[in-house]
């Protein structure tokens, strides 16, 4: 079964959220996921959830997207990512 990262990004630093973004496409690939979202336009029409960016990503399961987050090819990313904004992410298992 599918596992899905979900991430609101408020990002304060362009420039290194830039220098993120570089880095993270080929560790997401590494393990086998794919971009469903990345940042796109959003209307938000229930409830009073105001996102920011929101990313959406798919792996084949919600072991391989834990496997993705807490890997050593990620960490660097992460830590940028951690700096240059302020996140809420969950992994979900999918339908």
């Amino acid at each position: 079964m599918a596992g899905y990262v979900i991430v609101d990004v408020d990002v304060h630093d362009a420039e290194a959220y830039g220098e993120y973004r570089r880095l993270v496409a080929p560790t997401i690939e590494k393990y086998g996921g794919r971009f469903v979202v990345r940042g796109g336009a959003h209307e938000v029409v229930e409830g009073d959830w105001t996102p920011h960016r929101v990313v959406v990503l798919e792996f084949e399961s919600v072991a391989r997207a834990k496997e993705w987050y807490n890997s050593e090819e990620y960490a660097p990313a992460l830590a940028i990512r951690q700096k240059a904004a302020t996140t809420s992410l969950i992994i979900v298992e999918g339908a």
